[in-house]
C-alpha cells in the first residue's frame, strides 16, 4: 500500500470512495471537486492501484497561523479494520507539519468518532448551540451579499478564539447556500419547501424568526456560538497548545 496525494485520474475512484462511504449525490460531489478539490490538499491510500481510502481538508486560520481543517475521511468497506485510517491519519499529520501548518481539525460525524480521534489526541474544544424557530409575523430587513463580504463580515462577528474560514471553504459553501446581512448579524442559509436552515447565524439570535418569514419559510433551523453542542475536535502540531472555542463552517 501506498500514501500519496491524489492526481485527477484518481477522481473517478475518489467520487466512488466518497459515495460508499457517505452516500452523497452526484451533484454534491460536482460542487466539492469544482470547488474545493486540491491534489496539494488531499492524500490517499492506495493498494495495486486502487484507491482504497481517502482525506481532504480546507486551508482555514487560527490565531494568525494556518491549520488544515480535515474533511471526508473515508476508508473503502472491503478495507476496514486494518488500521489504514489511523495510518493514513498520522502520515496526514506528519505530512501537514512539513508544510508548516500549525495544527488539524475536524469535525466527527458520529459520538463514537469523538472518542476515535480522540485516542489521535484530538481535544473537543469547539461547541456551538442549535435551535429551531418558526417564521414571525414581521420580517427583519435582510440583504443578499457576495462571498467577499460576507468573508469581512463574519470576521467582525465571529467570538475570540474563532476559526477563519475563506477562500475555498467559501467557495464551496457557496454552492450551497447563500449568504446574507442584516442590521446586527450575518448569516449563511438555504430554503427548500419551506424550510430554512441556516448553517451559520453570528450577531443578533433574536432575528430568526423574523428571517425565518423575510425568506418566505415557516420554520427554520439555526446553528449559533454557544456551548451546547460539541462540534470540532482540534489537534495542535506546536508546543505553544492552544485550543480554538468556535468553529462554525462543518460541511457535513
Amino acid at each position: 500500500m501506498k500514501i500519496i496525494n491524489p492526481e485527477t485520474n484518481h477522481i473517478p475512484q475518489l467520487r466512488s470512495l466518497w459515495k460508499e462511504a457517505f452516500g452523497d449525490d452526484d451533484g454534491f460531489l460536482d460542487s466539492f471537486f469544482s470547488t474545493a478539490f486540491s491534489t496539494q490538499r488531499s492524500r490517499c491510500v492506495t493498494e495495486n492501484g486502487r484507491v482504497v481510502a481517502m482525506l481532504y481538508w480546507f486551508d482555514c486560520e487560527y490565531e494568525g497561523k494556518k491549520i488544515a481543517y480535515i474533511y471526508a475521511v473515508a476508508t473503502a468497506v472491503s478495507h476496514r479494520g486494518q488500521g489504514i485510517c489511523n495510518t493514513l491519519m498520522d502520515d496526514t499529520h506528519s505530512h501537514l507539519r512539513s508544510l508548516g501548518y500549525a495544527g488539524a481539525l475536524l469535525v466527527p460525524g458520529s459520538e463514537s468518532l469523538f472518542a476515535f480521534y480522540g485516542k489521535m489526541n484530538y481535544k473537543t474544544c469547539c461547541y456551538g448551540r442549535r435551535f429551531s424557530r418558526q417564521g414571525g409575523d414581521k420580517a427583519v430587513a435582510l440583504i443578499k451579499i457576495g462571498r467577499e463580504e460576507y468573508a469581512l463580515l463574519r470576521r467582525s462577528y465571529l467570538p475570540e478564539n474563532s476559526v477563519i474560514q475563506e477562500k475555498e471553504n467559501l467557495s464551496f459553501l457557496e454552492t450551497q447556500a447563500e449568504f446574507y446581512k442584516g442590521d446586527d448579524f450575518v448569516m449563511s442559509a438555504y430554503a427548500e419547501n419551506g424550510h430554512l436552515t441556516c448553517i451559520e447565524l453570528l450577531g443578533n439570535t433574536e432575528a430568526a424568526s423574523g428571517i425565518v418569514y423575510a425568506l418566505d419559510c415557516t420554520e427554520g433551523d439555526f446553528f449559533t456560538p454557544g456551548n451546547e453542542l460539541p462540534l470540532g475536535m482540534y489537534l495542535p502540531f506546536d508546543n505553544l497548545v492552544s485550543y480554538p472555542s468556535y468553529f462554525g463552517l462543518a460541511f457535513n
